[in-house]
């Protein structure tokens, strides 16, 4: 137990797994769909909406402030940053925490197709986005993640950590000359630091600590947290409707969760049954990687606001 016990003080309480994860996050995206059409950061915000409605259910429930805001993060649909802020608000609940993050983030093709049927009608699943497929210059892909960077800073300084390292993966994907540091993040990275991040919580999930009601809880408000994030993408979409000429597909506000790229194909899967020739997948993958964006931003608030 000693090593373990080693492992989660160097790995988890010094922050560094769940900033190696963002790295190799950062690696993997390509933010050229969202550049092409940067309207899609709103839905990477509404769809946090989440967060803080779990946040307040869970203060209303007796948690305190610090317990309450590791909890609405699960919302967050972002293992990294739910252990993030779990292991400097609510260490005594990262297990939960850890496996509900984790969960809900593999069973959003469960959860989400019904939330999103629930509010909307089929006429609006069929509706039809047309794509352009701009092509973004090598240029842009370079400075957007130091200006995203620089710009998440100046609204929450705690945030630079999260969006720091994410966008720093980018950075390596994008610039051209870390092609070996890319791959290497993308592969070897992100294997051998989820390995080493699923022995280290595993060994803190003891029968007296995590067999007990506030798991069952904490599970619970885990999933609460995922459907209001649905929701909030997707009225906010029908919310946008009402004043533009050009109609958004409600279900693309739905993507603008952190689980890429699974809420995205959940998406297109649902257009495609409500109209087999609709292909909205670009426009849902848009919204995903504001998700990505936006779940750290919300985190990074968080950390600022609750002290």
């Amino acid at each position: 137990m000693k090593p373990l016990f080693d492992l989660y003080e160097a790995g988890i309480k010094s922050e560094l797994f769940p900033l190696l994860i963002f790295v190799a996050v950062g690696a993997m995206i390509d933010f050229g769909p969202l550049l092409t059409n940067p309207k899609m950061l709103l839905f990477g915000g509404a769809a946090q909406f989440g967060i803080f409605f779990t946040m307040s259910m869970a203060a209303l429930m007796g948690y305190s402030l610090k317990e309450a805001a590791s909890i609405g993060i699960i919302g967050a649909a972002d293992g990294p940053t739910s252990i993030y802020v779990a292991s400097q608000f609510a260490e005594h609940l990262l297990a939960p925490i850890s496996v509900a993050a984790y969960s809900y983030m593999s069973l959003v093709p469960i959860i989400q197709p019904p939330v999103i049927r629930a509010l909307t009608t089929l006429e609006e699943r069929k509706i039809r986005m047309p794509y352009e497929g701009r092509s973004v210059s090598k240029k842009v892909k370079i400075l957007f993640p130091i200006v995203v960077t620089v710009i998440a800073g100046m609204i929450a300084p705690v945030s630079v950590a999260l969006v720091g390292f994410l966008m720093f993966g980018n950075l390596l994907r994008e610039c051209g000359v870390t092609d070996r540091l890319a791959k290497s993040a993308q592969n070897e990275l992100a294997n051998l630091v989820t390995i080493l991040l699923g022995i280290t919580i595993g060994s803190t999930m003891s029968a007296d600590k995590f067999l007990n009601f506030d798991t069952i809880k904490i599970i619970s408000m885990g999933l609460v947290a995922f459907v209001f994030d649905t929701a909030g993408g997707v009225l906010f979409a029908k919310f946008l409707n009402l004043f533009t000429k050009n109609k958004i597909n409600p279900m693309v506000g739905a993507a603008g969760i952190s689980a890429f790229p699974m809420s995205s194909r959940v998406i297109q899967r649902e257009a495609q049954k409500a109209d087999p020739t609709n292909f909205i997948l670009m426009q849902a993958v848009s919204a995903n990687v504001a998700g990505q964006i936006g779940s750290i931003i919300a985190g990074g608030l968080i950390l600022a606001l609750v002290k």
